[in-house]
């Protein structure tokens, strides 16, 4: 990816946001109990129907004890095109699901707990809405989906961190971006921004390191 710009001039931080801030910049080994993580990743998953490891039965809406107790979940590079059944595990707060085949999520809000989520290269034509009212959530990863716009909702949700919408199909954002008060980095590259809309971003969030 070419680095066009960097906000505050922090290359060091603009790098480390760029390369590692979505690839777990604290290694779930670090901080999360092994018993508590499950690796999917590169199964040929279609689906989470009977999916023994995440503790999901056959039968629709049926749950193994134990689930409340996964905090982390990779299904990282499957071929997923519905998640529906991952609503259960209520208290992850990790959820990868880079490389699949999503245009949808199922309704999360039950995933009071969730910090991070991972959606790049996917198929989503728009955010989630169901990420909305997820009040722990600080880190989204929507790169490589062909998105055109941050609904406002977004722009108006607190406590975020980490935002990352390389290669989408943005060509600007809201207005208004007061709200993003804890906004740490925000990844911009490889989109068609105007020079004066870069520009007003950056004046907009001049705490934040942005990669354009």
């Amino acid at each position: 990816m070419e680095l066009k710009h960097f906000s505050l001039g922090l290359v060091g931080v603009a790098l480390a946001t760029l390369t590692g801030c979505f690839d777990e910049p604290t290694p779930a080994y670090q901080t999360v109990p092994a018993e508590a993580r499950v690796y999917l990743q590169e199964k040929g998953l279609k689906t989470l129907e009977g999916v023994e490891a995440l503790g999901l039965g056959s039968a629709a809406g049926e749950t193994h004890r134990g689930t409340e107790s996964i905090d982390y979940v990779n299904l990282d590079r499957n071929e997923l095109t519905s998640v529906e059944g991952i609503e259960r595990l209520t208290g992850i707060k990790w959820l990868r699901l880079n490389e699949n085949r999503l245009m949808t999520l199922p309704d999360l809000s039950a995933l009071v707990n969730l910090r991070r989520i991972y959606l790049r290269d996917n198929q989503l034509k728009s955010v989630p809405e169901t990420l909305k009212d997820l009040p722990a959530l600080t880190d989204i990863e929507l790169s490589g989906n062909p998105i055109t716009e941050i609904p406002v909702w977004l722009a108006e949700k607190k406590g975020l961190k980490n935002l990352s919408f390389n290669r989408t199909r943005l060509t600007k954002l809201p207005e208004n971006l007061s709200a993003w008060t804890s906004l740490q980095s925000l990844q911009l590259g490889e989109l068609s921004l105007p020079p004066a809309e870069m520009a007003r971003i950056r004046a907009a969030l001049p705490q934040v390191a942005i990669v354009f």
